[in-house]
């Protein structure tokens, strides 16, 4: 991955479930379509209507041509459709951002060995 959208996402925290559900969804249908799904996050403890999605790419070029196979997958259309119909998001920004190399290492699952 050498570009990732960084999505951050203010929700209705009275629809936390919802947001749940969208991006469980989402789970399976990025990386059908092309994108290196990092993971959404929702909120934990503090602040309780910001959550937070992040989709790698291995150029803009790769995001574009994504964007388009998600545009025609029927999965990605009933999960938009199911937001706009629930109304869970109130605000979405994308930040395109870099990885700085020597940095991330990954995350380990949860209930990897030695937990």
């Amino acid at each position: 991955m050498t570009v990732t959208c960084f999505i951050r996402y203010q929700i209705d925290p009275f629809q936390r479930d919802a947001f749940k559900t969208y991006a469980e969804n989402w789970g399976r249908i990025i990386p059908r379509c092309g994108g290196h799904l990092v993971g959404y996050f929702l909120p934990h403890e503090g602040t309780n209507d910001v959550a937070w999605g992040l989709i790698g790419f291995d150029s803009l070029a790769a995001y574009e041509a994504y964007r388009a196979r998600l545009r025609t997958d029927a999965q990605g259309r009933e999960n938009f459709a199911m937001a706009q119909r629930l109304r869970f998001i109130l605000r979405e920004e994308r930040t395109f951002t870099e990885l700085v190399p020597g940095t991330f290492n990954g995350l380990p699952h949860a209930g990897a060995a030695g937990e």
